[in-house]
């Protein structure tokens, strides 16, 4: 299997970013107000220039296009072998942007288009709809059922310097960019699911508060799903997750750094636990406990957040590799689990056994553990 993976835009240092910032906030930074991002994990990010709606729909048309080419080539397949594309986008540039960056690919009509909206929980959210039959709800297309044994590509294409263009949130500024990444996958084949776990946790404080630029019900927080799962045409699914908007209309607000480790560590650690205890319950039935997780490809947020998960999970027991593969992207949002699995596959082997941590704005987490070509 493969994919594909990459940015678009001028490619800042942290040495470079603070003026960028500066004109995009049209005043400058005082010097307390500039992170240090390279103890975060990052070193670079890419961003564009300001556009206009029309040239924003051309320029992500055209990178969304070029990944889906590059993915296919990676997987040696032809677009008319594609039976399902599943994007996750935090903010996409247009409502049918996965069916017409698709179409432009040459990818058939009749596969199916699945859009997912929850936040950088976005890919993962895409891929488990893809591996997790339990997922689907009664009346409902079984997405997993329908895509077993098909030709599939799955990611996370993120305009993030297009959309914090409507930001004066000078962290959000300084810690998002571009990014993009698309796997090639044959589920039950390439990648089987073993466990896994999606869970909504609203962030009632809007300690992430991020706008919906995407069409949502707008349910009561406590009623039962977050999400909408809507067939908005033939073969086109939209997944959309309620956020907590920002009250002026803002495209992102940040409650500061540590809001972020409140908002994801304490639940994330939970989730990840939980699945992994399932794992090792499967792995106990199967007459399998010698089998171990490999690594853990887990959403960048930042390397504290993903350090200080790491030392909640060892504490209980739970122990695997967790690459911070990213330096030279910034949060990259649905794209960081792809581009991270996609630079460890080379070291990946027949019948690993992989955990996939997602988790985003909202509050959205989809952990899994998948065995790659084989299910023991």
């Amino acid at each position: 299997m493969g994919g594909a993976y990459g940015s678009w835009g001028q490619s800042y240092s942290n040495s470079s970013l603070p003026s960028f910032v500066e004109s995009r906030l049209g005043e400058p930074l005082g010097a307390e107000d500039v992170l240090n991002l390279s103890e975060l994990g990052f070193d670079y990010r890419q961003h564009i220039p300001q556009l206009n709606d029309e040239q924003n729909l051309d320029l992500e048309l055209e990178v969304g296009v070029r990944l889906l080419k590059k993915a296919m080539q990676a997987c040696g397949w032809n677009a008319a072998e594609i039976e399902g594309v599943l994007i996750g986008l935090s903010g996409p540039v247009s409502n049918d942007y996965v069916g017409r960056i698709a179409r432009m690919a040459g990818i058939p009509e009749s596969a199916l288009k699945v859009s997912v909206h929850k936040a950088c929980d976005g890919s993962m959210g895409a891929l488990h709809l893809a591996l997790n039959p339990e997922l689907s709800k009664p009346g409902q297309l079984n997405v997993a059922e329908h895509l077993r044994g098909k030709k599939i590509l799955v990611g996370g294409i993120e305009g993030l310097s297009r959309f914090t263009c409507g930001s004066k949130d000078k962290n959000a500024l300084q810690l998002f960019g571009n990014g993009m990444g698309v796997i090639g996958v044959i589920p039950g084949e390439t990648i089987n699911l073993l466990v896994g776990k999606t869970y909504e946790n609203y962030d009632e404080e809007g300690l992430l508060a991020v706008r919906m630029y995407y069409p949502h019900s707008h349910p009561d927080p406590s009623s039962d799903s977050l999400v909408d799962v809507v067939e908005e045409r033939e073969n086109h699914i939209r997944v959309a997750g309620l956020m907590n908007e920002p009250k002026d209309g803002a495209s992102i607000e940040m409650a500061g750094l540590m809001g972020m480790v409140k908002l994801f560590v304490r639940t994330g650690v939970q989730v990840v636990a939980d699945v992994y205890g399932e794992y090792r319950a499967l792995m106990e039935r199967l007459g399998q406990s010698g089998k171990s997780i490999t690594m853990g490809i887990v959403h960048h947020a930042n390397y504290k957040i993903n350090a200080l998960k790491a030392k909640h999970l060892s504490k209980l027991g739970i122990e695997f590799p967790m690459p911070w593969l990213l330096s030279d992207f910034g949060n990259v949002s649905a794209a960081s689990n792809m581009i991270a699995f996609l630079r460890k596959l080379p070291e990946i082997k027949l019948g690993d056994h992989i955990l996939f941590d997602g988790f985003g704005a909202g509050t959205y987490y989809d952990v899994m553990a998948v065995s790659m070509g084989s299910s023991s």
